[in-house]
C-alpha cells in the first residue's frame, strides 16, 4: 500500500511539473495581441568579413506611436520566449513597468535564433560564425533601417539578451536613454559560465553522428547534454530542493525534463552557444554614459553575486546602478529575471521614472 502512495505521489509531482512549466509559456490577457515582421538586412557584413543578406523576424507590442523599447531574448531562445505569463504578464500590461499603451515594444529573433536565419536554414557550417557584436549591429540596423527609428527609450534584455545591452551601451552610447541588462555580467566570457557552455559545444562536435555538422540525425548526445546544462545552470537551489526534496522526485523530475526536451538542430546550437566565446565589455564600461540599472539573481548559477564583479563595473560608470534580488523560494537562479518578473517590476518603475528623456 504505501509503495502504491509513493508511487501516486511521484506521478504527482511530474504531472504538477509539467503543469507548472506549460503556465508559464501562455501569454496573457493583459497586453495587444503580438505582430510579427520581417525585415531583410541588405548586405550584412560580420565580424570576419564576411557579408549576406540577412533575413530578420521581430516581433512588436502595443502603440506604434509610443516611446520604442527594445527586450532582448536569452542564447537558444526567440522573442516569444519573452511573452511567457510570467515576464509579460508583469510588465507589459496597463500601468506596468513597460505598459504597451505607453510603449511601443521591439522583440527581435537574434540571428540564429527564432525566424531569423541560422544555419539549419540551409548553409549549415558554411553559415558566418557570428558573435554578439554581429548580432547587436543586426538588432542596431533593423530598429534603425528597418524600423526607422533613431532614438530608443529603453533596451532590456535577459542573459544573452542582458550581454547584448552591455555592448549596445558600449557601441552606440547616445542610442537609449536607459539600458537595463539582466542575469549577465560585462565581464570576460570565462570561469565556470563558459566552462559549462564549452561542454555543451564538446557534446555537439565529439559525437561521431554530428559528422561535422552534415548529420543525418540530430546528435543524441545534445538532448542530454541539453537537460543537464539547464539543471545545472537554472532553477535555483532552493526552489529545485523543493520540487524534489527526494531521490525518487528528483529522478521524476529529470525523467520529465528529458520526455520534454525538444529534439534541436545541432548546428544551430553549437553557434548559438560558441557566439559568446569572445564575449569581453569589461575594458570599455567608461564609454556607457546611458542610465543602467542591472539586475541579477543572487542565486544566478552563471553569474555569481559573490564575485563582486557587477558591483565593481556599475561603479566605473556615471549613472549606473543595479539590484540584486534575494534568493528565496520565488527566485529561479539564472532564469529568475525572465520568468519572475513581479521581483523586480516595482524597482524598474522607480528606475523609469528617473531616466530623462533624450
Amino acid at each position: 500500500m504505501m509503495r502504491y502512495v509513493k508511487r501516486k505521489a511521484v506521478l504527482l509531482t511530474a504531472i504538477l511539473l509539467i503543469i507548472f512549466q506549460a503556465s508559464n509559456h501562455v501569454m496573457a490577457d493583459n497586453y495587444p495581441k503580438p505582430e510579427e515582421h520581417a525585415y531583410t538586412i541588405t548586405n550584412f557584413r560580420f565580424h570576419d568579413g564576411s557579408t549576406m543578406d540577412l533575413k530578420t523576424h521581430y516581433l512588436t507590442i502595443g502603440n506604434p506611436d509610443g516611446k520604442p523599447v527594445l527586450i532582448l531574448h536569452g542564447t537558444n531562445g526567440s522573442a516569444r520566449k519573452m511573452l511567457n505569463k510570467g515576464f509579460a504578464e508583469a510588465l507589459f500590461g496597463p500601468g506596468q513597468p513597460l505598459d504597451a499603451q505607453k510603449y511601443f515594444l521591439i522583440l527581435p529573433d537574434s540571428i540564429g535564433a527564432g525566424g531569423s536565419q541560422k544555419p539549419s536554414d540551409g548553409l549549415r557550417m558554411k553559415f558566418p560564425h557570428y558573435n554578439y557584436d554581429d548580432m547587436v549591429e543586426a538588432q542596431y540596423r533593423l530598429v534603425k533601417e528597418g524600423l526607422g527609428i533613431d532614438h530608443l527609450r529603453l533596451i532590456l534584455g535577459h542573459s544573452m539578451g542582458g550581454m547584448h545591452v552591455w555592448n549596445w551601451g558600449i557601441r552606440y552610447p547616445d542610442f537609449a536613454d536607459a539600458l537595463v541588462p539582466m542575469a549577465s555580467l560585462p565581464a570576460p566570457m570565462a570561469g565556470r559560465n563558459w566552462m559549462m557552455r564549452r561542454m555543451l559545444i564538446d557534446a555537439i562536435t565529439k559525437d561521431p553522428a554530428w559528422q561535422s555538422g552534415n548529420d543525418q540525425r540530430q546528435p543524441e548526445n545534445l538532448r542530454i547534454a541539453s537537460v543537464w546544462y539547464d539543471l545545472a545552470t537554472n532553477g535555483g537551489n532552493t526552489r529545485l530542493w523543493q520540487a524534489a526534496p527526494t531521490n525518487a522526485e528528483a529522478n521524476t523530475l529529470v525523467d520529465a525534463k528529458l520526455s520534454e526536451a525538444k529534439i534541436v538542430d545541432a548546428n544551430d546550437t553549437l553557434y548559438q552557444w560558441s557566439a559568446s566565446g569572445d564575449f569581453d565589455p569589461s575594458k570599455d564600461l567608461e564609454k556607457i554614459t546611458a542610465y543602467l540599472f542591472a539586475i541579477n539573481a543572487a542565486d544566478d548559477e552563471r553569474n555569481p553575486e559573490e564575485l563582486g564583479l557587477l558591483q565593481a563595473a556599475v561603479d566605473r560608470m556615471p549613472h549606473g546602478s543595479y539590484l540584486i534580488i534575494p534568493a528565496s523560494s520565488k527566485t529561479r537562479g539564472h532564469a529568475t529575471t525572465s520568468n519572475v518578473a513581479e521581483l523586480y517590476a516595482e524597482k524598474l518603475s522607480e528606475f523609469m521614472s528617473h531616466v530623462p528623456t533624450k
